[in-house]
């Protein structure tokens, strides 16, 4: 294939692809390691061995777990995603509502934490050295070095309980109004966007710190421009590939602090009842939330180095 470009794009589909692949086999086999019988929890400990074998025959978890992954494996190739052990709902019917929760705190945090992230981490690239430039730092190092537990607990403490403007819980489906909204999502937002935006800001000065030293750039503050030019006109657009890595590095990262974040304010969606399945080792629940997780955590990743690819000035 004569096109760099579209080798490298194709090539790094591929990768994904593989990468699924791997992911499923993994998350299916670590969950059928997780301590206790799945028949034994869902019908009490006073269930007699006959009713606890034939529940487990009608559940196929008697079958080698070879058969019982390929099996999971064509029903998600045909979206199939199975049906609850504790609920005998389809999996896919519960994870639908707390699917569209999920992605509208993730939307609501990325609408809120790229723009704050992306002008911290430019601006003190600009101001590199300043006294500026040094504050963003150093709480941007405080930051991510609290864990996002420690966060959405001390901000608890403070906008609940000594403050009381903000309630400790979020219940999506209590908004009825535009103050509804803020109050609901005031809590997990602040909590995630603390947790994203650290990263995002260190990684967006690191790559336009990077650009403006590049010779191009020392070209161009030797012929008089402004330092905002150099920045805007030269710098970004080279560090865009680098840029758009780092928003969806951090992005990324907003799957997995979710899970905590939805459990700490019960905030319904589907990292919450992942948590829940866990409990009643709901193992397609558990599965199929899983690979929710790791589906969005590649697509980010691919998306970001498909980017990356496309926007380097050496392969055009």
């Amino acid at each position: 294939m004569n096109n760099p470009v579209l080798s490298l794009v194709l090539g790094r589909l591929l990768i994904a692809v593989v990468t699924l692949l791997i992911v499923s086999f993994t998350v299916f086999f670590a969950t059928t390691l997780l301590p206790g019988d799945t028949a034994t929890i869902l019908l009490g400990q006073a269930a007699t061995p006959e009713a606890v074998a034939g529940l487990r025959n009608a559940m196929h978890l008697d079958e080698p777990a070879l058969f019982r992954f390929l099996r999971w494996i064509v029903g998600l190739l045909h979206g199939d995603l199975g049906t609850s052990y504790a609920n005998e709902m389809p999996v896919a019917e519960l994870i639908a509502g707390r699917f569209i929760n999920t992605m509208k705190l993730a939307g609501v945090t990325a609408l809120f934490s790229v723009p704050i992230a992306l002008s911290l981490g430019i601006t003190a690239a600009m101001l590199r050295g300043s006294l500026y430039d040094r504050i963003v730092t150093i709480l941007t190092i405080g930051v991510i070095s609290v864990p996002e537990f420690m966060v959405a607990t001390s901000a608890v403490l403070i906008f609940a309980v000594y403050l009381k403007w903000l309630p400790a819980l979020s219940f999506a489906n209590e908004i009825h109004s535009l103050s509804d909204m803020l109050r609901v999502y005031a809590m997990p937002v602040i909590t995630l966007t603390f947790v994203v935006s650290a990263q995002m800001i260190r990684m967006t000065r690191a790559a336009v710190i990077e650009t403006l030293n590049t010779p191009y750039v020392e070209m161009a503050l030797l012929k008089g421009a402004s330092r905002a030019r150099i920045v805007f006109r030269h710098a970004l657009p080279n560090a865009l590939g680098p840029i758009v890595n780092a928003v969806a590095l951090s992005l990324s990262y907003l799957l997995g602090g979710v899970i905590i974040v939805e459990t700490i304010f019960n905030y319904p969606g589907i990292a919450k009842l992942m948590v829940d399945a866990v409990a009643t080792r709901d193992l397609p629940l558990i599965q199929s939330c899983a690979m929710i997780f790791c589906l969005g955590y590649l697509i980010l990743i691919t998306a970001a180095d498909i980017i990356a690819i496309l926007s380097n000035p050496r392969l055009r």
